[in-house]
């Protein structure tokens, strides 16, 4: 079972490294005035969505097996504004230092943790469903980062996937 267990915590932080290599394809495709675009009320630009999961990924990681998911210190309505200080440099470090914390998390639990609950907003999950609910939660927000760049992007679009029509007969 152990070996079950670590082949599948292995596969996850494979899925989440091609989410974030994906998300990291798209942002280098814009300049910085696309990744503070505003688009109107119903879309937020870039730069919020990079801060939303990079804050995100942080508190959830940060102690993930000890303390709630929510962290006291997460200012997660400040994650869906663009600050004066903030500029591209500065949310793109909060959005490393999430994913940072997430792989550095993942690849230190044991097949042991994977039997335990912990709580996200005073939720108990089981480690997998905590695995999983972060997984979908990251992988909406990386479509939605990849949708927004290509709408934006200047030039041609390097296809970070297979391009439309490439679908080999």
């Amino acid at each position: 079972m152990n070996d079950w267990i670590n082949a599948w915590r292995n596969d996850v932080i494979a899925v989440y490294r091609n989410h974030q290599k994906l998300a990291e394809g798209a942002l280098e495709q814009i300049d910085d005035t696309a990744f503070f675009h505003v688009f109107g009320d119903r879309s937020p630009p870039i730069a919020i969505v990079v801060k939303h999961v990079g804050g995100n990924l942080r508190s959830r990681w940060t102690d993930f097996l000890i303390t709630d998911g929510e962290k006291p210190d997460r200012n997660r309505d400040g994650e869906f504004a663009v600050a004066e200080s903030d500029t591209r440099e500065s949310i793109m470090a909060i959005w490393s230092r999430g994913w940072a914390i997430l792989y550095a998390t993942l690849e230190s639990l044991s097949p042991d943790d994977c039997q335990r609950t912990v709580t996200i907003r005073g939720e108990s999950l089981t480690v997998p469903q905590a695995i999983n609910r972060s997984l979908a939660h990251t992988a909406y927000h990386v479509g939605q980062l990849t949708y927004l760049c290509r709408l934006l992007a200047t030039g041609e679009w390097k296809w970070l996937t297979m391009p439309p029509k490439g679908t080999p007969r």
